[in-house]
């Protein structure tokens, strides 16, 4: 980890807490920071998995990032991996409450303040959770990876998007390419890794919009249009993730 900054844990600095839902708020877009996509679990991370969330702090005591993370039990290949956000939070529940060695960790999030991007902190962030799951001996780090600019092409699939690249070979997208200069591969894509539905009236208030028909939306932020049901009153909006693995060597807890 890079000397000018300092990682600790919710479990070393409680203090920590209410940043995650403050930079998770100035990184995502509404619907996804308010919505109901990841099926009430995420609050379990502040509560059973203190040792798995984590900051990084600037040499002036700034922080400057945060991430999430959760241990559960997945071997890493595509037919093992989580469908979707909620199961991962879930297995990793499960982890807990069957008293189970988890053999794996998923990211969850990796948020840089506004004030420090531009700095590849968003990389270090990344380097934090395999250094942490190192250190809980597990042997695999997966990551539903949301791609920085895959909402300026809402009408692209993600499959077609991953395949995209530049002249000298590495990935169109930002983050996808800096899992992949760490050694991540691709394993698949999640079409559905959240699902958030609710009342028009609700998605009106996320987006500043008004929906006049029903119908799919482009909506700011999104990966995919937004679809609009004004009869039964709901909409819906399906966002697919990739999947990327970074291996792992397991450090013993007692070194």
């Amino acid at each position: 980890m890079d000397g000018r900054y300092t990682v600790r844990t919710l479990a070393e600095q409680p203090e920590l807490e209410p940043h995650f839902p403050r930079l998770h708020a100035l990184a995502w877009p509404r619907f996804v920071h308010e919505g109901n996509g990841t099926g009430g679990l995420w609050g379990n991370l502040a509560t059973d998995f203190r040792d798995f969330q984590f900051g990084l702090w600037d040499e002036s005591g700034a922080l400057a990032a945060v991430g999430n993370s959760i241990p559960l039990m997945c071997d890493g290949t595509r037919g093992d991996l989580p469908r979707d956000i909620p199961e991962i939070l879930e297995r990793g529940a499960a982890v807990r409450r069957e008293d189970r060695r988890p053999n794996a960790l998923s990211a969850l999030a990796a948020i840089v303040d506004p004030s420090h991007r531009a700095r590849g902190l968003s990389r270090r962030v990344i380097e934090a959770m395999r250094e942490i799951a190192g250190r809980h001996g597990l042997s695999t780090l997966v990551a539903p990876v949301r791609p920085t600019l895959k909402s300026l092409y809402p009408l692209t699939s993600m499959d077609r998007y991953v395949t995209w690249r530049k002249a000298n070979g590495t990935a169109f997208d930002p983050w996808i390419g800096v899992h992949e200069s760490m050694g991540a591969e691709i394993l698949t894509v999640a079409p559905t890794a959240l699902v958030i539905t609710d009342t028009v009236q609700r998605w009106q208030e996320w987006t500043e919009m008004v929906f006049p028909e029903s119908g799919r939306y482009v909506v700011t932020g999104a990966f995919q249009p937004v679809t609009i049901d004004l009869r039964r009153n709901v909409g819906r909006y399906e966002e697919a993730n990739v999947w990327m693995k970074h291996p792992l060597t397991p450090t013993p807890k007692n070194t």
